[in-house]
């Protein structure tokens, strides 16, 4: 008798279970098996996203390897190419017995900065030109008179960049206006 009970209770058309009630059981459980596809499906796509950005970071990240991979050694050298030129600036051009060991420094310092050249390695002379905080580094300020304020006067030390990145800084002397000139216009106003 209790399995006929059991039977009546899953027989789909006993009173208990009406077709509007089978009917509504189906649609809930559609509905909650299209939101987990929804979710399914959203999730698949951020994971596909997520994979995308990791792989670029990825393409970034070695292409800036390959790039900069010479930074360290290319900085060790910048001492060897300041030792030569420093080299030419206290040697004399006239003195016949310097002559041959000072063209052999000015070549070998040509090679290095050809070298350097080729590996992107670009240097930066900016005597002249305005003052740069991004590529210059101000030792000192000076007034002058025959350039205008802001400009360098003088270079101790020339700047690099490796692929455009800065690698050393320019160390520079930079001008000022003299300090009894009269106020420029745009002081006055």
């Amino acid at each position: 008798m209790a399995d006929e009970q059991n039977l009546d209770n899953q027989n789909p058309e006993t009173p208990e279970h009406s077709e509007a009630d089978v009917a509504e059981d189906l649609a809930a459980r559609v509905q909650s098996l299209e939101e987990q596809l929804a979710a399914a499906q959203d999730q698949s796509l951020r994971v596909a996203a997520e994979l995308q950005n990791i792989r670029r970071r990825a393409e970034q990240d070695v292409e800036k390897a390959h790039k900069f991979a010479l930074e360290k050694f290319a900085g060790d050298l910048l001492a060897v190419a300041d030792s030569l030129e420093r080299g030419l600036e206290l040697s004399s051009a006239d003195d016949e017995a310097v002559k041959p060991m000072r063209e052999g420094v000015e070549l070998t310092l040509k090679l290095l900065q050809d070298t350097l050249a080729r590996h992107q390695l670009e240097q930066l002379d900016p005597h002249g030109e305005p003052f740069n905080p991004e590529h210059h580094q101000a030792m000192a300020m000076e007034e002058s008179t025959h350039v205008e304020p802001g400009s360098v006067l003088k270079v101790f030390q020339k700047g690099y960049l490796l692929n455009g990145r800065l690698l050393r800084p320019a160390m520079v002397v930079v001008s000022k206006a003299p300090a009894d000139a009269p106020p420029s216009i745009d002081e006055k106003a």
